[in-house]
């Protein structure tokens, strides 16, 4: 008859990552780059958001990690405008892990600027796993519904920066901004909430503004 064992985990399986994690994010800071971990669904708009806020840094230099389980087609359309780039495909990963970002910012060879890291789209896994960035930046829409932070409260909770995309569409779109707010700030008391529309062009100056602010390391 067999018998039943309790095993006791002694280190967590994200130790590993957190450590390294830790070791970009120092790297980073020391060379003057701001790393911002940019998270949200499929289909949010994220590598649009990008253009439209790397198209207002001025004289701050953008960086581009793009993460996709397949594909470079964002990679492709960010070095047609000239932004230093580069692809990371996980051939099914639901996330980026600091291992990968690692060996991206090593072959990146990067300097003083925004590194902005394109996490793969899903608002589960991207939430767990630190990469070494100093900030998490959360793409919303409103096409997406308002119960989105009460679905997905640990993308809410970690975000240090919050951005509803797709306002344009509000008058379309069965959207309550007020249950979405309450849902948002039963989880975090702090992250700016940034409304922008990609299709008119329209509220990233704050967004960009935002970035600047913070980019003091």
């Amino acid at each position: 008859m067999s018998e039943n064992k309790e095993i006791e985990v002694m280190q967590s399986v994200y130790d590993k990552n957190d450590e390294v994690a830790a070791k970009i994010n120092a790297s980073l800071t020391e060379k003057g780059i701001f790393a911002i971990n940019v998270m949200g669904a499929p289909g949010a708009g994220k590598t649009s958001t990008l253009i439209k806020i790397i198209k207002r840094l001025d004289d701050i230099t953008p960086y581009v990690i793009e993460g996709d389980i397949e594909a470079d087609i964002d990679t492709l359309t960010l070095l047609s405008l000239g932004v230093k780039t580069i692809q990371i495909n996980t051939g099914g990963a639901c996330h980026l892990d600091s291992p990968l970002i690692g060996e991206a910012v090593e072959s990146l060879n990067i300097e003083k600027g925004v590194l902005f890291i394109e996490n793969i789209g899903n608002l589960v896994c991207p939430a767990e796993f630190q990469i070494g960035e100093h900030a998490k930046m959360l793409i919303s829409t409103v096409t997406e519904g308002s119960d989105k932070p009460y679905k997905y409260p640990l993308a809410f909770e970690k975000a240090n920066i919050i951005i509803l995309n797709k306002w344009d569409l509000i008058p379309y779109v069965d959207f309550d901004e007020e249950f979405f707010m309450k849902g948002v700030r039963a989880l975090n008391k702090t992250a700016p909430v940034f409304k922008v529309s990609c299709k008119a062009d329209e509220g990233f100056e704050e967004v960009v503004l935002w970035i600047k602010n913070n980019i003091k390391l």
